[in-house]
């Protein structure tokens, strides 16, 4: 599996790498650093009344990505990283980045378990912003594989812990504003 996989992202690399992309893709995967635009998002969403309900389901969704990512699945899977397989590639993904790439496991890809939560709590709440996200979130994705940090199978991972994690904590969201609604008279 691992020399299909290096084969693809030696394709991305070789094939797509141009000055754009290579300022593009950079800005966009620290986006998802730390989770923290999705982290800003959700905060925005609770400041506002109007949009209170979608930033808790964000949130909670991020809590669950966070718990079934970085806790159970991280350390269970130990996957090392792509550019570990191609030392090579360490010394040129670091002058990319502005920084270390990452020393932590690679399966499933934080950076877009977490996008993809976001983006899916945003969709299973019906919200407006739920399209544009999903496209950052793919946008996330990608520059994970444009810039040799992760596998192909880690940010389809990645993908499908999100769209669990999105469902998990727009579910329990519902079931809050259920409860509250029911015990308090007043909505989220």
């Amino acid at each position: 599996m691992n020399e299909y996989e290096i084969g693809i992202l030696d394709y991305i690399w070789n094939h797509l790498h141009n000055f754009v992309c290579d300022i593009f893709f950079p800005l966009i995967t620290h986006l998802g650093d730390a989770g923290i635009f999705w982290i800003i998002l959700a905060l925005l969403f609770l400041v506002f009344r109007k949009t209170r309900k979608i930033g808790i389901a964000v949130a909670f969704s991020l809590i669950v990505d966070l718990i079934l990512c970085n806790v159970i699945l991280k350390p269970i899977v130990h996957r090392i990283r792509p550019y570990t397989l191609n030392p090579d590639m360490f010394e040129q993904i670091k002058l990319l980045i502005h920084a270390n790439p990452p020393t932590d496991y690679s399966f499933p890809s934080g950076h877009t378990a977490a996008s993809f939560a976001a983006a899916f709590a945003l969709l299973f709440q019906k919200s407006k912003y739920s399209i544009p996200a999903i496209i950052l979130a793919s946008l996330i994705a990608f520059s994970r594989l444009y810039l040799y940090i992760h596998f192909p199978t880690d940010v389809l991972g990645g993908i499908a812990v999100g769209v669990i994690a999105g469902f998990i904590g727009s579910l329990l969201c519902n079931l809050l504003s259920g409860y509250i609604k029911r015990k308090k008279g007043i909505d989220l």
